[in-house]
């Protein structure tokens, strides 16, 4: 089993080992891979025997505990313990009824409780003061359901360890989008929503022509105000400059590629934006360790096809062992059998292989490696179909007649937040946010330090290492200015603020080319960028094909998790 370092430990102690009603520790995180690795190779039994299902049981583990792969963290929390929910993410409708809005939150709040993340799309909900008929009085819209949404996930902590996460989406022309635009910087901000707007090509267009937009009733479907599309976008852009949010969901490209688009368009997407799902469905993410498959400076390509094999078996168990909140959610889940098998460490895999990552050699990269994924991960699928069957809606589906395939989608690219501590890696695609770097109040309001090891082991490995060096480092989190290291080492470790936006972008096209699902990724901009910056972003991850996009502009007094620097002196 690889060594797990001290944040990681922390992290799990915290979080994921089994613990006892006196808080004393019931496992190991040997004993906790061992846990996982049993409870999903249970669903062999179903088309295998007992030696069947055992030798798959060996196999996940060492997959996991080499750090080569690890699942969404529900599924490392409650797989095999009883609390039988694995799936981190789910969509749930939100009807233009009190009786289905509250139905919803029920929903939601047994999703939270259980480890999973929750995605809205309100779009459907009348506008504020708009008259009820059955009662006379007027509706009180969207965004108050936003805030009870919100202030009910507070009260339910996910699995009794955090509390639960959200996208809320409004679409464009709904009447009441300048409200929603405005909602975390106006007032009380919300503490549990990601927030998006719903945007289609038709408003795009608008933009760029300067025309009018129709703002529309979601229930007769006729326009009750025009406004300039230009308008709306400005605010889009003076509202994600203070805050980050709202970010973007393009919903036409989102259904452009939608493998079951008979059965309807995708309108939501999970809380961070990489699976776009239908009403009730929820999807099971994990994401491969890029940064442990670097052998002697090349990449092992047969370590990566084997791994992807298994990662899609791996997935497709845990559709089968999943405890589901409520019976629509199986039915959903299972007719369609979405998995979303995604990366980590990709800022780690080109630091070995002595890539920038502002580099046509990155982008060309991320290329290759993705469609290597994506094409295993469709082997891997059709494969399992043979020996199990297609999901329940193929004959839906883009791959009937001719292909058989066990899951609708394979690949997505999620942040992988918690999950590349565990694997004391680089988070999903994104760059180093620093060499040294400051995870705030993440731990019952406690900090996590970290200093980058490869970036000390490179550091060596030139003949390099010395203690003033790491001294700078501590401060501000980057090497750029430190004059004793080589420009060459130096692009290697550019950070995030450190790379020009349109290099995040790209790279996140580059992955997004080849990911069936969509791609979680942050643009992060410096504080000095304007409204400018943030409109060529968005307009660009629009004409470039990306299914979503968020930027957050650093420093800007708002909350935020990462800093640059450990500001102390470091003893390595």
């Amino acid at each position: 089993m690889e060594k797990l370092s001290e944040n990681a430990l922390r992290i799990l102690q915290e979080r994921y080992l089994l613990k006892g009603k006196d808080g004393s520790f019931q496992e190991s995180p040997e004993e906790m891979f061992r846990r996982v690795a049993h409870a999903i190779a249970k669903a062999e039994t179903k088309w295998g025997g007992e030696e069947e299902s055992k030798s798959w049981e060996a196999s996940f583990f060492e997959m996991m505990s080499n750090l080569y792969f690890l699942p969404n963290s529900p599924t490392l929390m409650n797989a095999g313990t009883g609390r039988g929910q694995l799936s981190a993410c789910f969509v749930l409708p939100v009807e233009d009824s009190l009786e289905g809005i509250f139905e919803t939150l029920k929903q939601a709040a047994l999703v939270h409780q259980n480890g999973g993340g929750t995605g809205f799309n309100f779009s459907r909900l009348r506008p504020a003061g708009d008259r009820l008929n059955t009662y006379g009085g007027f509706a009180s819209g969207p965004i108050s359901f936003i805030k009870l949404y919100d202030f009910a996930t507070e009260q339910v902590k996910q699995g009794g360890r955090r509390r639960g996460a959200n996208m809320g989406i409004l679409n464009v022309n709904h009447p009441d989008i300048l409200e929603f635009i405005k909602l975390r910087v106006n007032g009380k901000p919300l503490q549990n929503f990601n927030l998006s707007v719903g945007i289609t090509d038709d408003f795009m267009e608008a933009v760029l022509l300067d025309k009018e937009w129709d703002l529309m009733h979601p229930n007769s479907g006729r326009a009750i105000r025009t406004v300039g599309a230009r308008l709306i976008w400005e605010e889009i852009l003076n509202n994600a400059w203070e805050s980050g949010n709202p970010g973007l969901i393009f919903l036409d490209t989102i259904n452009r590629s939608n493998p079951i688009i008979q059965l309807g368009k995708i309108q939501a997407t999970n809380p961070c934006g990489e699976v776009p799902l239908m009403d009730y469905e929820s999807c099971n993410l994990g994401s491969i360790n890029l940064s442990k498959f670097v052998k002697e400076k090349e990449l092992d390509w047969g370590l990566l096809s084997e791994t992807v094999h298994k990662a899609v078996r791996f997935l497709d168990n845990v559709i089968e062992v999943n405890n589901y909140p409520s019976s629509n959610i199986e039915q959903a889940t299972k007719g369609n059998r979405k998995i979303g098998l995604g990366v980590m460490g990709w800022a780690e895999m080109l630091i070995q292989l002595e890539t920038p990552y502002d580099s046509e050699e990155a982008e060309d990269m991320a290329k290759n490696i993705m469609k290597f994924i994506q094409e295993e991960s469709f082997l891997a699928s059709s494969k399992l179909a043979e020996e199990r069957g297609n999901f329940d809606n193929w004959n839906k589906s883009v791959y009937y007649p001719d292909q058989k395939m066990r899951n609708a989608t394979r690949t997505s690219i999620a942040p992988t937040g918690t999950i590349s501590i565990l694997a004391n890696t680089s988070s999903s695609i994104e760059p180093l946010f620093g060499l040294a770097f400051q995870r705030r109040k993440v731990l019952n309001g406690q900090n996590l330090t970290s200093i980058n090891d490869f970036f000390i082991k490179k550091l060596k490995e030139k003949g390099l290492f010395f203690q003033e060096i790491l001294d700078l480092i501590s401060i501000d989190g980057s090497c750029l200015k430190i004059k004793e290291l080589p420009d060459k080492f130096k692009s290697v470790f550019k950070t995030a603020l450190e790379i020009d936006p349109k290099w995040h972008l790209k790279h996140q096209i580059a992955f997004q080319q080849f990911t069936e699902n969509a791609v979680s990724k942050t643009v992060n901009l410096p504080s000095s960028a304007g409204l400018e910056d943030i409109s060529e972003i968005y307009k660009l991850a629009w004409e470039w094909k990306a299914k979503g996009i968020t930027v957050f502009r650093n420093d800007t007094g708002r909350e935020q998790v990462l800093y640059k620097g450990i500001k102390e002196i470091c003893n390595v």
